[in-house]
């Protein structure tokens, strides 16, 4: 970059620089910006007196989120140059792109050194609060933010209340609603998501139908809880009332919204459809980064995995998130050959971060890929310099444990810079449990027990080994000790969306209105699985009672309890609904079960059915007899 050599002085061009600046701040134009800052470092303009540049480059690299050069250009200005914009631009970058602590950590040397606080500093604080769930941070601020008289400042009042309901706190944010005089349609906004979240549908709808004004986001909220509670019918009903009814436009936002709840619920039908109003209303659709991201997400782990590709490869740009993204779905489809290859390519292209290794790893895991994940995983901080997270160790230990590595997996476990979590060690426990490690897996379910007491799953793999070892009396006892401590196993819930309707089955189910129908088919079922070779693994099959000698009624009611499990109902409910051939998708939000899987592969095969069935950790794509997982799950 060169500057015009006619009728330029030092002050003229700080200006134009400075303005040029503001202009790569407002549409987040990084790689300008960085340009600018290099030809101003050049022309000598950073040590101008009263020139302040080196305060909008600053407030540049915050608001295009790049944390380490905003954190050097801060720690360069002298502190006397420095005002409460700067000090909320960095806090507000590390909120947002880097460490929330960092953020945190800067209001409190922000206050201690004395610099003044406005209402900007006061949402970002609420806003970094409201994205980790800090409460006690947040509550400090709220008491900091009447103290220095910003209580009437209806932005701080909003982004405290956010604060509160993000955290659940849903009486200190209905107060706060209560003691606001003054309110906007951010306001009802924000109580009405906390509502919906924490409160429920019916009373969600019952406040917005209460609002007195509603602006897009407001409709965006409920129409999404709709679509992730699988209330489809509702959720079109509600959308025609937006845009015929309200005249509301859904804009990016609100369709990457709502991209989103059809993600989480499995809803490709609605997926389709907002695919399709995105394209007449969004002027630049096809170019969009986040909404084609949130498009190619959707229909990825909505199990159209061709589909997702399509979105992908046809996108002129992409960024980390968009990389991210497609690498996740097909890792959830355990496709580790193109992941690996993908990874390739996007090296060529763009810097990776900890969450692209997520992914890839992942997809090494589901694909038995332990050397080239062992490999990636060790080049972490050597050769891309990034420092290992939390979910890469899962990941590493997932990898290592499936492979039945679970010496070098607890060994990774040891040698961790922080604390594992639960998921870290819940990784290491369902390893211990395929490869029957018995006395490993007692010993880290007790570190399980003590730092998750209400987390049933843990409970229910121990005992579930138990009772593989042959220890039946032990597992039921175990069982029964969790039901006196009031402990519940979370109900395996299975999602199918058939002609536009959604249907949920839980294990022995009774409520569906074609219950007859769909047992009728299921008794056929499975006479022509066991006519096939499947043979229920009623091994496994723990019956709520406690303890005693196994006899032929107990084995006849294990093995009816595995029978009814709620992904077999949703089969038999698709076999009697769909046409022949039609592939069945299924959401279910628990892992599916290792007798299930041996059902659903004999399934494909017998009926000549594809059955896709998206789990919590993953896809099983089951045709002609054979799994996609390759065993790997």
């Amino acid at each position: 970059m060169r500057w015009p050599i006619v009728n330029t002085t030092p002050s003229s061009l700080v200006r134009h620089c400075r303005a040029v600046m503001r202009s790569c701040a407002r549409h987040s134009s990084l790689d300008a910006g960085q340009k600018l800052h290099a030809a101003s470092i050049t022309a000598d303009l950073l040590g101008l007196p009263k020139a302040f540049l080196r305060n909008v480059i600053l407030q540049m690299y915050a608001a295009c989120g790049d944390v380490g050069s905003a954190r050097k250009l801060f720690d360069e200005i002298p502190v006397t140059d420095k005002d409460t914009v700067d000090w909320t631009a960095l806090m507000d970058c590390h909120g947002r792109f880097g460490s929330p602590m960092d953020a945190l950590n800067l209001f409190v040397i922000m206050r201690r050194e004395g610099v003044s606080v406005d209402e900007i500093t006061v949402v970002s604080l609420f806003s970094t609060c409201s994205r980790v769930g800090n409460s006690v941070f947040g509550i400090q601020g709220h008491t900091c933010m009447v103290k220095l008289g910003l209580g009437f400042c209806i932005k701080a009042r909003n982004a405290a209340m956010d604060m509160y309901a993000k955290c659940g706190l849903m009486i200190d944010a209905k107060r706060l609603f209560d003691e606001t005089t003054v309110r906007n349609i951010v306001s009802w906004t924000v109580l009405l998501w906390g509502v919906v979240k924490w409160e429920g549908l019916v009373k969600g709808k019952k406040l917005f139908d209460e609002m007195p004004d509603r602006n897009e986001i407001a409709w965006t909220i409920m129409i999404s809880r709709y679509v992730e509670n699988g209330f489809s019918m509702e959720a079109f009903r509600l959308l025609r009332e937006m845009i015929l009814g309200s005249e509301l436009q859904l804009n990016s936002t609100s369709i990457c919204s709502l991209l989103s709840a059809c993600t989480q619920s499995g809803d490709v039908v609605m997926g389709k459809w907002v695919h399709s109003h995105a394209l007449r209303a969004i002027i630049d659709a096809t170019t969009n980064i986040k909404f084609e991201t949130a498009l190619l997400d959707m229909y990825a782990k909505c199990g159209r995995l061709n589909s997702a590709l399509q979105v992908f490869k046809s996108m002129p740009e992409k960024n980390v998130v968009t990389w991210n993204a497609m690498l996740g779905g097909l890792a959830m489809h355990g496709k580790g050959a193109m992941v690996l290859d993908m990874f390739n390519e996007m090296l060529q292209e763009i810097k990776p971060n900890d969450v692209t290794f997520t992914a890839v790893l992942s997809a090494c895991s589901h694909s038995g890929l332990v050397d080239e994940g062992r490999k990636l995983f060790y080049s972490l901080e050597n050769v891309y310099n990034i420092k290992p997270s939390m979910e890469n160790y899962a990941c590493m230990v997932d990898l290592l444990g499936r492979a039945g590595h679970l010496e070098e997996a607890e060994a990774v476990i040891r040698r961790m810079p922080m604390k594992p979590n639960e998921v870290v060690l819940g990784s290491l426990l369902g390893a211990c449990k395929v490869h029957r490690m018995q006395e490993m897996s007692e010993r880290v379910v007790q570190d399980l027990v003590r730092l998750y007491p209400h987390n049933t799953e843990h409970h229910v793999l121990l005992s579930n080994m138990y009772a593989l070892s042959g220890k039946s009396e032990k597992a039921d006892s175990f069982r029964k000790d969790l039901r006196d401590r009031g402990i519940r196993k979370i109900p395996g819930i299975s999602t199918m969306y058939i002609n536009g309707q959604v249907h949920q089955f839980s294990a022995g189910e009774k409520s569906h209105p074609q219950i007859k129908e769909i047992y009728s088919m299921l008794d056929e079922m499975i006479r022509k699985l066991k006519s096939a070779g499947y043979l229920p693994d009623i091994a496994s099959q723990i019956l709520s009672g406690g303890g005693g000698g196994v006899d032929s009624n107990e084995e006849e009611e294990k093995e009816q309890a595995l029978l009814c499990h709620s992904e077999k109902l949703a089969v038999c409910f698709g076999l009697i609904s769909t046409k022949d051939g039609t592939t069945l998708y299924i959401f279910k939000n628990l892992r599916i079960c290792q007798d299930c899987h041996s059902a659903m592969k004999i399934a494909s095969k017998v009926y000549g059915r594809e059955i896709v069935i998206r789990d919590r950790n993953r896809f099983h794509s089951f045709k002609d007899g054979l799994c996609s997982c390759s065993e790997y799950w």
